[in-house]
C-alpha cells in the first residue's frame, strides 16, 4: 500500500528512482526496513547541519571520495564492489558506489580515486551495464586523467578464451588517459571469493593514504555504525544457500523433439528468499556418482581417503560429489593435472593456448581424467579442480503468483562424445538423477538490469526463443497479478509448433484473458525456410517501431552470441526503415533507449 501511494502521490523521485526503491524495499524484512529508514532519516538530518544544499556535498568531500564502479552480468562483480565498499569504509574512507549503467561519463574528469569490479561475458564482451562507459573509454570524447588513481579487479571464467578481457579493457583504456594503477590489476576465476579478499585489503591499504590526506578539513562521511550495526543478513546467499525442496520436475518438450526441457518447481517454504521478475536463481548439484567411482577406480584412488578443502576435511569421493567442478573444463585444470601427474602430452598442450582451446571444447574434466589416467594422490587431484559454482538460471515465476515457491525452465545439455552420452552439470542433475522431493541448495541472485517498467500502463515487447521464455513467463504473471494496463507483445520461437512451443496453454490462456495483445511464433523447421524471431520482428517492423516511440521497453533473453546480435540488427534496420535513420543514427536511438532502461537485455 505504501509503495502504490508513493507513486502516485506528488515525489521529489524521479520514475526510475521509485523502481529501485520499490525493489530494494521488496528485498528487505520489516527489521531491515526499520533500519535503513532511521539510517536515510539521519543521513537527511546531518547533511542539513552540515550545510549541504540540494543535495550537493561540499566539493571537497568530493575530491576525497574513492568512487566504485562495478559492472555485473550475474551479481558477482557487484558483490565484490559492495565487499570493496565495505572494507574501504571501515577505515573510514568516503565511498560512492555506482553501477557502471547509472555512472555519468563526463563525471570522469571530476574523479581522483577509481576501483572499478567488472566481469567479462561471451566473446570477451562487457557486461550489459557497462557497454556505454566501455565505449566512451576508447572514444575521442574520453578525458585526459593524468594525476588519477585507479584499481581494478576483473571476474571471468578461464574456460573461455576471451578471460577478464573487459578488465584488462578497463585498465589499459585508464593508462593511456594518463591514470596511475595503485595496485596489480586482479584476473579472477569463478572461485574466486578469496582471492578477492586479498586483492580487496591491498588495494584499500594504497588508497588510504592519499584518500585520508586530502579529506582533512573536508564534509565527513556518516558512518553507518552511528545508527547501530546494521541486523545480520538473514537472506540466504551464494556462500550460504538454502537448502530446498524440489517439488516438481516436468518435461515440456514432446517426445520426438529434439530439445529436452524441463519445467522444474522448487519451494521456499522456510526462507525468507524473495525475488522479483528479471532475477535468476543459483542452484548447486551433486556431481554423477557412477562417474565418480569410475574415476576413482581408474586413479586407483580410494574413495575413503580424507583431504581437506579449505577448513574442511572430508573424503575424496564426497568431495568429488558435493564440492569439486568435473564437468566444465578450463585450463587451469589441465595445467595442475598435468603438472601433478607428469603428463609430457597435456604439458605441451599448456604451452599451446589456441591447442589448448579446441582440446578443452571437446572434453569435460571427466573426459581428460578417463583419457590420461595416472597415479595421483587424492590430495593433489582435489588440489587440481575448482571448486563447484552453482548456475544461475532466469527465474521463470512471479512470486506475486506462486508466493513461496520458484520456478524454472530449464535445457538439458546433452551430447555424444568419445562414444558416450554426455551432460551437463547441473542440467543433467536436475533432468536425470534428483528425484522429486529431494534438497537442492539455492539462492536469489537480483538483477536491477533487467526489469519491467514501474509504470504499469507502459507497454513491453519481449523477445525470448527456447528457454528464453523463463523471465517473460514471470513478467506476464506479474503483470496480470497486479492488474497492468500496459500492453505486452511476446516473440517466441522453437524448432517445431507440436514439440516445442514451451508453455503453450498459459501463453494461449493470456491471449484469450486479454493480458497478453500480440503474439508472434516463429517455429524455425516447419518449412523449408528456417524462420527465427528475429525474421518475425522486421516482418512487423512498422507496429514495432510505432511501439517503441510510444514508449514501449524492449526486451531481449536468450543466446547472446547469435539470437540477440540478430535481434539487434534487425532493431537497427527497422529503426532505419520505419524511422528514417542512418547507421549511426540507429545505433544512437538504441543506446538511448538503453540509458532510459526501455532496451534491457538477459543473455548468457
Amino acid at each position: 500500500m505504501l509503495l502504490s501511494q508513493l507513486s502516485a502521490a506528488a515525489s521529489p523521485l524521479t520514475q526510475e528512482q521509485v523502481q529501485k526503491l520499490q525493489g530494494l524495499v521488496a528485498e528487505l524484512n520489516p527489521i531491515q526496513q526499520a533500519w535503513v529508514s532511521g539510517y536515510l532519516a539521519a543521513n537527511a538530518n546531518t547533511a542539513a547541519l552540515s550545510g549541504v544544499v540540494g543535495g550537493q556535498a561540499p566539493a571537497a568531500g568530493e575530491a576525497a571520495a574513492l568512487t566504485i564502479l562495478y559492472g555485473s552480468q550475474t551479481g558477482n562483480a557487484k558483490g565484490v564492489a559492495n565487499q570493496l565498499k565495505a572494507a574501504a569504509e571501515a577505515k573510514g574512507l568516503a565511498v560512492k558506489l555506482v553501477n557502471m549503467a547509472d555512472y555519468k561519463p563526463a563525471q570522469l574528469k571530476k574523479e581522483k580515486f577509481i576501483a572499478v569490479a567488472v566481469s567479462t561475458y561471451g566473446e570477451g564482451e562487457p557486461p550489459e551495464d557497462a557497454e556505454n562507459l566501455h565505449a566512451f573509454l576508447a572514444s575521442k570524447k574520453a578525458p585526459k586523467l593524468d594525476g588519477v588513481k585507479v584499481a581494478i579487479i576483473g571476474l571471468g571464467d578461464s574456460s573461455y578464451e576471451f578471460f577478464c578481457q573487459t578488465a584488462i579493457d578497463f585498465e589499459e583504456r585508464f593508462k593511456a588517459l594518463g591514470a596511475e594503477t595503485v595496485v596489480a590489476r586482479a584476473d579472477l576465476d569463478v572461485d574466486y571469493e578469496d582471492q578477492a579478499t586479498a586483492w580487496i585489503g591491498g588495494a584499500v591499504d594504497a588508497f588510504e593514504p592519499e584518500l585520508k590526506a586530502q579529506s582533512q578539513g573536508s564534509a565527513q562521511v556518516i558512518p553507518m555504525a552511528g545508527f547501530g550495526a546494521a541486523p545480520a543478513q538473514s537472506q540466504y546467499t551464494k556462500q550460504n544457500p538454502f537448502a530446498a525442496e524440489l517439488s516438481v520436475v516436468q518435461k515440456i518438450t514432446g517426445r520426438d523433439s529434439t530439445k529436452d526441457v524441463r519445467h522444474i518447481e522448487i519451494s521456499l517454504e522456510g526462507s525468507d528468499i524473495t525475488y522479483l521478475p528479471g532475477d535468476s536463481l543459483g542452484v548447486y548439484f551433486l556431481n554423477d556418482e557412477a562417474l565418480v567411482d569410475e574415476t576413482l577406480t581408474l586413479l586407483n584412488i580410494d574413495g575413503a581417503t580424507e583431504i581437506t578443502l579449505g577448513e574442511e576435511t572430508l573424503s575424496i569421493r564426497t568431495a568429488l560429489i558435493e564440492k569439486l567442478e568435473l564437468t566444465q573444463s578450463y585450463p587451469g585444470f589441465v595445467e595442475k593435472y598435468a603438472q601433478a601427474t607428469n603428463n609430457a602430452e597435456l604439458l605441451k598442450l599448456v604451452e599451446d593456448k589456441a591447442a589448448m582451446r579446441e582440446y578443452i571444447e571437446a572434453r569435460q574434466i571427466f573426459d581428460i581424467i578417463k583419457q590420461n589416467p595416472s597415479d595421483i594422490s587424492a590430495q593433489d587431484l582435489a588440489n587440481s579442480l575448482r571448486k563447484l559454482q552453482a548456475r544461475l538460471y532466469s527465474i521463470a515465476s512471479s512470486q506475486a503468483e506462486v508466493e513461496e515457491e520458484v520456478h524454472l525452465t530449464v535445457g538439458l545439455v546433452e551430447f555424444d562424445a568419445f562414444g558416450e552420452k554426455h551432460f551437463g552439470g547441473c542440467s543433467g542433475y536436475l533432468a536425470h538423477r534428483a528425484e522429486e522431493g529431494v534438497q537442492v541448495k539455492v539462492f536469489s541472485e537480483h538483477n536491477d538490469n533487467f526489469r519491467l517498467p514501474s509504470d504499469d500502463n507502459t507497454p513491453v515487447i519481449m523477445v525470448g526463443p527456447g528457454t528464453g521464455i523463463a523471465p517473460f513467463r514471470a513478467f506476464l504473471q506479474e503483470r496480470d497479478a497486479r492488474e497492468a494496463e500496459g500492453e505486452n507483445w511476446l516473440f517466441f520461437g522453437n524448432p517445431h509448433f507440436t514439440q516445442d512451443f514451451l508453455y503453450q496453454v498459459e501463453i494461449q490462456g493470456y491471449v484469450k484473458s486479454g493480458l497478453l495483445n500480440k503474439v508472434d511464433l516463429a517455429f524455425s523447421r516447419d518449412q523449408a525456410e528456417k524462420v527465427y524471431v528475429q525474421d518475425r520482428i522486421r516482418e512487423k517492423g512498422e507496429e514495432v517501431f510505432a511501439w517503441l516511440e510510444k514508449g514501449a521497453h524492449f526486451y531481449i533473453c536468450g543466446d547472446a552470441n547469435r539470437m540477440a546480435k540478430d535481434v539487434h540488427q534487425a532493431l537497427i534496420d527497422i529503426i532505419k526503415a520505419h524511422g528514417g535513420k542512418d547507421d549511426e543514427q540507429a545505433e544512437s536511438y538504441l543506446k538511448e533507449l538503453r540509458s532510459n532502461n526501455r532496451y534491457q537485455k538477459d543473455v548468457y
